[in-house]
């Protein structure tokens, strides 16, 4: 039994880039002088916030 009952296929774009973040700031954690776990993470969170600054605004 998992406690997951989001559906791959269906995952939201946001947060896929949401978990691609966490998983490249881990890798800096890891390796914080290396350059290009450096651009890779800055690559994902440009990104996730180019993505998340296009979604319209939720009705108030």
């Amino acid at each position: 039994m998992t406690d997951s009952t989001e559906n791959t296929a269906t995952t939201d774009p946001a947060d896929a880039l949401k978990h691609a973040m966490i998983e490249q700031l881990m890798g800096i954690i890891g390796a914080p002088d290396d350059q290009g776990v450096a651009d890779a993470a800055d690559a994902v969170v440009r990104e996730l916030d180019a993505l998340l600054r296009a979604e319209p605004e939720p009705a108030a």
